[in-house]
């Protein structure tokens, strides 16, 4: 498969943006029918200008260096193109259901009238739906509309609040407060006072544990160098503990980077965890102790069950030796860990903390109600899931990653109570 940074893969996207144009300006001219032709010229030039943005954008996104007019510029700009690609698939899915019709119905008259009748109706073919094409036009717009509104709430931290109940925790750890994050992408920020925002309101609940399920960068692990005065402001009196997500592994970019290998790149993110004083577990365990009464807490290297995503994690090593512990925590980074090897090998970790999905950045959650495209990805993919006397629960992240914002799944700080 070609990369869409080099001169094919480019050439290949722009045919698609082109292909997508054509055919949805035919949508255009059909809901234009009776404007004046003063007002087509008008609607006609929004539209291919828009589209020309979108290309700008593209081309300006793929063969500019990352200096090129900031971090934040090049975010917005990647941003704007992968916006309006999406309002515009989602219109031709409305447009190709038309056109579907106009077929069936084409195939019909041909069929099942005869020759004298039919061509009174369908000489000219069979006309677009001014309704389904209003309709595609109106859900694009309201796509992109949404993606433009969803830039305000990347920083737009949410507190998530739930109390878990297990028979067996030792009574000591009865009202344990757990603050769980993930995701934390420090590559994608660009406003360094709303992310200490984020970290003072985590403060402020006055956890006794915080937990940290991966993704400290998007690649680089100087990525972290503008924010670690920020969360190293993350301390509880239990401790801060952490383990890697797949992006902390520097898959996604090619190395060696600025004089640095890929093995060093790991092994300086190791030190960032160290430098914050978090306690990064590397499929290991550690013993919580309280008023005399153990816990255990084990953490893993980031382990997928999707094919694209590594698989470093050594739950075996994690979990041996953790028998004689009455409770057990897992960090895990990816939540389709669990079906796969937690639920049927590890069946005494009663509950499991990850991230990964971030709900995509994109969804609906109302009382009774939680969509997102992931889910089509992933089964379990935010909020909480129970097997029996197991639970798992998936946080949205706190940071994003590619679209720098969120339209109905927020950035979440969740903070969990044993009970």
């Amino acid at each position: 498969m070609h990369s869409i940074r080099t001169p094919i893969g480019s050439f290949f996207i722009i045919v698609i943006l082109l292909l997508m144009d054509t055919y949805i300006f035919q949508a255009i001219k059909t809901v234009s029918l009776s404007a004046s032709p003063k007002l087509k010229v008008v609607i006609y030039s929004v539209y291919w200008v828009l589209s020309a943005i979108a290309i700008i954008c593209f081309l300006l996104f793929v063969f500019t260096e990352q200096s090129f007019m900031g971090k934040k510029f090049r975010t917005y700009l990647f941003a704007t193109f992968i916006g309006l690609f999406l309002a515009k698939l989602v219109a031709v899915v409305f447009f190709f259901v038309d056109d579907v019709r106009r077929v069936i119905q084409w195939v019909s008259l041909k069929l099942f009238f005869d020759k004298p009748v039919a061509p009174a109706m369908y000489a000219d073919g069979i006309s677009r739906s001014a309704f389904l094409s209003w309709f595609g036009l109106a859900a694009g717009g309201s796509i992109f509309g949404s993606l433009l509104y969803g830039f305000s709430n990347k920083y737009n931290y949410r507190i998530k609040r739930l109390q878990l109940r297990y028979d067996h925790l030792p009574a000591a750890f009865k009202g344990l407060k757990i603050i769980h994050i993930s995701d934390i992408h420090s590559g994608s920020f660009t406003d360094k006072k709303a992310v200490q925002r984020g970290v003072e309101k985590i403060q402020l609940e006055k956890p006794d544990i915080i937990l940290f399920t991966g993704d400290l960068v998007n690649d680089r692990s100087t990525e972290m160098a503008d924010y670690m005065d920020v969360f190293n402001k993350l301390n509880a009196p239990m401790g801060v503990f952490s383990s890697l997500g797949n992006h902390d592994y520097g898959d996604y970019v090619r190395w060696p980077y600025a004089g640095v290998s890929k093995d060093q790149n790991l092994e300086n993110l190791k030190k960032i965890h160290a430098e914050l004083g978090w306690r990064l577990l590397m499929n290991e365990h550690v013993v919580l102790e309280k008023d005399g009464a153990e816990i255990a807490l084990l953490g893993i290297e980031n382990w997928s069950n999707k094919a694209r995503f590594p698989k470093h994690g050594r739950m075996d090593l994690a979990h041996q030796g953790t028998e004689k512990y009455p409770f057990k925590i897992l960090l895990s980074h990816d939540p389709s860990h669990w079906d796969a090897e937690v639920k049927t090998k590890y069946t005494n970790v009663d509950l499991m903390l990850s991230g990964h999905t971030h709900g995509m950045q994109f969804g609906v959650e109302i009382p009774g109600f939680k969509w997102s495209p992931v889910q089509y990805m992933y089964k379990q993919w935010a909020g909480l899931y129970e097997d029996g006397k197991q639970k798992l629960y998936v946080n949205p992240g706190f940071g994003f990653i590619g679209y720098p914002g969120r339209v109905g799944i927020l950035p979440e700080i969740t903070v969990i109570e044993l009970l």
